[in-house]
C-alpha cells in the first residue's frame, strides 16, 4: 500500500468534512465526486447551486453539501465574527460582509465555526490568496510560532528515508527563513512526519557544507538553526549542517559525519531556502519519477491546504485525504 492509499484508508476511518470552495472548476467537482464515491470525506462546495451542477454535469455530487454564501442562514453571524476579529486592523462591518462573500474567506469561516474540519483550495487561486484567509481567521496553532509548508515525496525503488518516503520542507511558503524560523520549520516538519507516517522522524538540516567543510553566512544560518532546534526539542533526532548525500547515504555519512545518528538515515529534509527546496523537490519528482504531494501547510490551527494551479483531479483527492488525516490529529 503506497502513501496515498494509506492516507485514504486513514481518512475513511474517521470521516471529516472538507470545504472545496473553488466549486466552478471542473477539476474540483470531479474530485468531489471521487472523494464522495470513496467515502473518504464529506464535502462542502461553495457557490451558486445551479452553476455548480452545470459545471458538474457527468459527475455525481448529489451527496455534497452546497452552500451559497449570500443565502446562508449564518452569513450575518460569519460576517459579524470576521468584523470582530479584524476591527482593530481597520475592518468595518460593511467591508466584512463584502469579504465574506469571497468563497475562500467563507470556506475558512466554515472551518472556524466548526461547520467543517478543513479546506482545500488553490486550483484557481495563488498561494497567498489561498492562505491569507486562514492566517487571518484561524491563525497559528497553539505553541506554533510559524506557519510553514511541506511536500511528501515518495521515491519508487528507493532504499533511503522511510522506504523511499520523505518530508521536504519548506518548499512552498517561507522564502528565506532566518535561523529561528528554520528551527521552527524543522520542529513542525518532525511532528508532521510522525503524524503522517507514525514513525520516528530523523531530521537533517541541509546545507552545501557538512560539519564546517565550508564557512559562510549561509552555513552559519543552518548551524545556528540546528543549535536552536536542539535546544527547543532536545529529544528530537536532528543534526546539521549536512550535505544531502551525507544526510541520506550511510557510506558517505560515515566519511563526512562519523558518529551522527542522523547522517545516512534522514527522512525529513529541511532546506535553507525556498529556492533550494523547490528546485530539489521538482528535480526528484521529474528525474526520479517520484510522487510529490503538496505543498501542504503545517502549523495552522485547523488544516487549510494549497493546491497548485496546475493540479490534476488526482492531486485534489490526494491533498483532501492528507487534510482529513491532519484534521484527525488532536
Amino acid at each position: 500500500m503506497n502513501f496515498l492509499e494509506k492516507m485514504i484508508e486513514r481518512a475513511k476511518k474517521d470521516k471529516k468534512t472538507i470545504v472545496l470552495p473553488e466549486s466552478y472548476d471542473n477539476r474540483i467537482v470531479k474530485a468531489a465526486s471521487i472523494i464522495l464515491e470513496k467515502k473518504l470525506a464529506n464535502v462542502i462546495l461553495v457557490g451558486d447551486e445551479e452553476r455548480i451542477k452545470t459545471v458538474a454535469e457527468g459527475s455525481d455530487i448529489s451527496d455534497a453539501r452546497i452552500i451559497d454564501p449570500g443565502k446562508y442562514e449564518k452569513f450575518d453571524a460569519f460576517s459579524d465574527a470576521f468584523y470582530e476579529m479584524r476591527k482593530n486592523k481597520g475592518m468595518t462591518p460593511e467591508k466584512a460582509r463584502e469579504i465574506m462573500k469571497n468563497p475562500l474567506y467563507f470556506g475558512v469561516m466554515l472551518v472556524k465555526m466548526n461547520e467543517a474540519d478543513g479546506m482545500v483550495a488553490g486550483a484557481e487561486n495563488s498561494t497567498s490568496n489561498t492562505l491569507r484567509p486562514a492566517l487571518q481567521i484561524l491563525k497559528a496553532a497553539p505553541g506554533v510560532k510559524l506557519v510553514s509548508s511541506f511536500f511528501v515525496i515518495q521515491v519508487p525503488n528507493c532504499e533511503y528515508g522511510q522506504k523511499g518516503a520523505f518530508i521536504f520542507s519548506d518548499c512552498g511558503l517561507i522564502e528565506n527563513p532566518n535561523a529561528d524560523e528554520l528551527s521552527e520549520i524543522a520542529i513542525s516538519s518532525s511532528k508532521t512526519f510522525r503524524q503522517l507516517f507514525g514513525e520516528e522522524p530523523v531530521v537533517a538540516m541541509l546545507s552545501y557544507s557538512t560539519y564546517g567543510s565550508a564557512k559562510s553566512e549561509f552555513t552559519e544560518k543552518v548551524i545556528e538553526a540546528t543549535r536552536l532546534a536542539k535546544e527547543k526539542a532536545p529529544d528530537l533526532l536532528l543534526d546539521g549542517e549536512l550535505q544531502v548525500d551525507a544526510a541520506l547515504v550511510p557510506a558517505i555519512a560515515e566519511m563526512k559525519a562519523p558518529g551522527s545518528k542522523v547522517a545516512g538515515n534522514a527522512n525529513v529534509l529541511i532546506f535553507p531556502t525556498i529556492d533550494a527546496g523547490n528546485i530539489c523537490y521538482k528535480l526528484v519528482q521529474r528525474l526520479a519519477k517520484a510522487e510529490a504531494y503538496g505543498p501542504v501547510t503545517q502549523g495552522i490551527a485547523k488544516p487549510v491546504n494549497d493546491l497548485s494551479r496546475g493540479c490534476s483531479v488526482e492531486d485534489v483527492v490526494a491533498v483532501t485525504a492528507i487534510t482529513c488525516v491532519q484534521a484527525q490529529m488532536p
